[in-house]
């Protein structure tokens, strides 16, 4: 009897010793550097914070970006070219610095107080966003009844000002938008299959929930921004932005911060891969599969940058050792070589993005937007429409995705330039050709389908790149993927402004009116549109073919 219960009991301790090791999560610690308990950590009741966190960031970012168009041709006075040069210039930046923010927080100070960092600039260049509106707003007063936007342009003094304080929203948003959302993923165990599960839904309900702020961001502060003020309207979102900063922090005791066994900085580790590939090019082929197979490395199935390999090599060094790579470094320099072509086919398809918050609000600023007798949508408000498509569809792979939302920006142009085509028609009718003022009579709901279907495109490519990048990409780089993804946005964007300047010059001058001219009755936007149909549809052709030929967890991915 007696041995038994001490039987019993040693099982039940066991089991308890079983239980509890089941319960840490492998490779992470909590907030205060103890092991993470699965059961008090991580998964929904830290991602929640964070999914709460982004919704203030991007409500504040699109409530600026969304209608900053109209603000620098209106009250700054700026023609639609240099406006729209200047806002594509200004989100390229604001897409490309998460590549600098993503590599401070990989490599020296972590996701988390980078987060927090990036938090304060945020809302510190909102502020100053928010105080020179209200400067400029002050001392313009007799501007309102003004015909020449150009007269009532600020001092320079007041200009440089402002630009600066949009870049510093820009930079911040560098740290911010990368590190949030992988930290957010790293919230969920891989070595778990049902948190597995739940990360694979992640990027959908972050993706829901974004569209969700930003719909709310681009209805309410558009208006607040046309209609009441711009200071206010540039203000709402600093002060959004101080709640979600006090949002995760509230979280933090939830949070599980990852822990990498490598010590080695992930950038460095990469680098040398390729530093050794470099200095050993001369090795033959022969040379290399004879080193593979003294150390019974198995030929891997995708061929293709077969040159990095040669870092396996030994060099005539005094320590050696120390400087050969591992396959492993060899593999994750391979699979960031592979993941280059997807998302430079995919820069068309960024140009063809950075049109919605442009070129297509001027375009609605010119048509009929009265829903009644006394109400008035801001043209920056159609961006809702895009906005509100949110569902991830499913059933098919990332790439099959990325390549869906390509297509559907080719017809999205293709629509965006026959509506434009009718616009003008209309103008044309009217007799108001020579009136840009003038409300041309069409409804702004004719722009209903290009936001539609462009959201669609936005839904399957910038998701599915998103998801794609984060889940190839090496697993000390996750910050580092996803700045990939908005760098892809940011340099077509930078595109976008480089087109629209070329295209400006050669269109201009021995007295005829340019595609972007201010009179957006003489403009030839249609033009342009087409222009990014055909590119679109070249990208997307070349995207196929590299698409085809990629090899995805080991199998051909499409």
């Amino acid at each position: 009897m007696a041995t038994s219960r001490i039987t019993a009991t040693g099982n039940d301790i066991l089991e308890a010793e079983t239980s509890l090791l089941n319960d840490v999560v492998r490779s992470s610690v909590d907030f205060k550097g103890r092991p993470s308990i699965r059961s008090k950590s991580g998964c929904w009741k830290s991602a929640s914070f964070i999914i709460g966190v982004e919704m203030g960031e991007r409500f504040a970012y699109y409530g600026i970006s969304s209608n900053l168009v109209s603000y620098l041709t209106g009250p700054l006075g700026q023609s639609t070219a240099t406006a729209a040069a200047n806002v594509n210039a200004w989100s390229g930046t604001a897409f490309l610095s998460p590549l600098v923010g993503a590599f401070i927080a990989d490599s020296f100070l972590g996701r988390y107080r980078t987060i927090i960092i990036a938090s304060l600039f945020y809302i510190l260049g909102l502020g100053f966003l928010s105080l020179s509106a209200a400067l400029h707003s002050s001392n313009s007063a007799g501007c309102q009844s003004a015909v020449d936007n150009m007269a009532c342009s600020p001092p320079q003094l007041q200009i440089i000002f402002f630009f600066s304080s949009l870049y510093l929203v820009a930079l911040a948003q560098g740290g911010h938008k990368p590190c949030l959302q992988a930290f957010g993923a790293d919230q969920f165990d891989e070595n778990d299959q049902e948190e597995c599960k739940a990360k694979s839904s992640f990027f959908n309900w972050w993706n829901f929930c974004l569209c969700a702020s930003v719909l709310i961001g681009l209805l309410v502060l558009t208006y607040i921004q046309e209609n009441l003020s711009w200071g206010l309207g540039f203000g709402i979102p600093c002060i959004v932005m101080c709640f979600a900063l006090v949002v995760f922090l509230l979280g933090s005791v939830t949070y599980r911060f990852h822990t990498n066994s490598d010590p080695r900085n992930p950038f460095m580790r990469i680098s040398r891969v390729f530093i050794e590939a470099a200095k050993n090019w001369w090795a033959a082929p022969i040379v290399i599969s004879i080193e593979e197979e003294a150390q019974q490395i198995l030929p891997h199935e995708d061929a293709n940058f077969r040159f990095l390999d040669k870092a396996l090599l030994e060099p005539n060094a005094p320590k050696a050792i120390e400087t050969v790579c591992s396959i492993g470094d060899i593999e994750d320099a391979k699979a960031i070589l592979r993941l280059l072509p997807i998302c430079f086919t995919c820069l068309a398809y960024s140009i063809v993005y950075s049109q919605s918050s442009t070129l297509f609000t001027k375009q609605g600023a010119t048509m009929d937007r009265y829903i009644s007798t006394s109400f008035q949508i801001p043209a920056a408000a159609l961006q809702s429409l895009q906005r509100a498509i949110s569902q991830k569809p499913l059933g098919i792979s990332m790439l099959q995705r990325i390549g869906t939302g390509m297509f559907l920006s080719v017809i999205s142009m293709v629509i965006a330039g026959f509506i434009e085509r009718k616009r003008l028609a209309t103008a044309f009718e009217y007799g108001l050709v020579d009136l840009p003022k003038e409300t041309v009579p069409m409804s702004v709901w004719w722009l209903a389908p290009q936001y539609l279907v462009l959201g669609l495109a936005d839904v399957f490519t910038l998701v599915g790149l998103q998801e794609f990048v984060y889940d190839q990409i090496p697993s000390d780089l996750k910050s580092m993927g996803l700045a990939l993804c908005l760098g892809v946005v940011g340099v077509g964007s930078f595109l976008s402004s480089f087109l629209i300047s070329v295209i400006e010059k050669a269109t201009s001058g021995h007295g005829q009116e340019s595609w972007f001219s201010n009179n957006l009755n003489q403009a030839h936007l249609d033009y342009f549109y087409w222009l990014l149909a055909g590119l679109s549809a070249f990208s997307f052709v070349l995207y196929i073919y590299f698409a085809k030929s990629y090899v995805y967890n080991g199998r051909t991915a499409i």
